[in-house]
């Protein structure tokens, strides 16, 4: 879902969605029946694929981990705004600890934008920022929300959003390029000035002055194996979801995908649940020179 999010769906049907809501790659949904749904829907064969969403919806139990994955679904499929908005803020609402609150957050950001409501649209990004720190899709929720703060004229907080896009763009080319447009309105963020002092250098006690501690960092290993091609295929899961990886070669001749470098264990923890929610297996947390 998270790659070529500013692609749009290139389906007569959806006139109103071609205006508001990008097209997800298939891989974002977890289900194979949703994925189908959208498969079909992708392809010309609207009511096909809204069929099967309708009865998953009618049959699975509002508690089943599929549930808000259908809703999803069922707001990419809709024929209409109103519609739209009601399946996200029912997953924001009902399932806010789940792993799709987030996606649903963005979407809304970028429904609201669409619809020239620069109000609703800052209250969604904000609310992604403030509730999922950890989440990738942060960097586009701020992209939106800080050119809605430019038509409400609030430019001081439309240019701290801009920024935290512009920094969390990754090597994503075309969202840099779009994010660097806007970022050009922004004069640099001030630096704090020094002034020269000269100090006395201490005095010598007999005590060792102790170097600063080296920085660490912390990361999260999804995957760790010898054949490139399954490395190719988990990098482009992680990279279609949103996760920055990237592969560590050891000396054994294993290949480690791992994803994020991050300041505290917490941080990295966080994101080996969002991983463990998404992608499976048994991610783990691993220090980092």
């Amino acid at each position: 879902m998270k790659l070529g999010m500013m692609e749009r769906w290139n389906v007569g049907v959806f006139v109103v969605l071609l205006s508001i809501i990008p097209t997800f790659p298939l891989s974002a949904q977890t289900d194979a029946r949703l994925i189908e749904a959208l498969r079909l829907a992708q392809s010309g064969q609207v009511d096909s694929g809204r069929a099967i969403v309708r009865r998953l919806l009618a049959t699975l139990s509002p508690g089943d981990s599929v549930f808000p994955q259908a809703l999803l679904a069922a707001a990419k499929m809709a024929p209409d705004a109103p519609t739209v908005a009601s399946n996200l803020n029912r997953i924001v609402v009902e399932y806010g600890a789940g792993p799709w609150a987030d996606d649903a957050l963005l979407l809304l950001t970028q429904l609201y934008f669409a619809q020239h409501d620069p109000a609703q649209t800052v209250q969604a990004a904000e609310r992604l920022n403030r509730d999922y720190p950890d989440s990738p899709l942060r960097p586009r929720a701020s992209f939106y929300g800080g050119r809605a703060y430019f038509e409400l004229k609030n430019e001081a907080r439309g240019c701290e959003l801009i920024r935290q896009a512009q920094d969390g763009a990754g090597d994503d080319v075309e969202f840099k390029n779009q994010v660097s447009f806007y970022a050009a309105r922004c004069s640099p963020p001030a630096t704090a000035t020094t002034t020269n002092t000269t100090t006395a250098p201490p005095t010598d006690t007999g005590a060792k002055v102790q170097p600063p501690a080296a920085s660490r960092a912390y990361a999260v290993q999804v995957l760790a194996v010898k054949s490139a091609a399954q490395v190719d295929d988990m990098l482009t899961r992680l990279k279609v979801m949103g996760f920055e990886a990237r592969v560590v070669r050891d000396s054994t001749g294993f290949f480690k995908v791992r994803v994020g470098r991050y300041a505290t264990r917490e941080e990295a923890q966080r994101a080996q649940t969002r991983l463990k929610q998404r992608v499976g297996g048994q991610p783990f947390v691993v220090d980092e020179p």
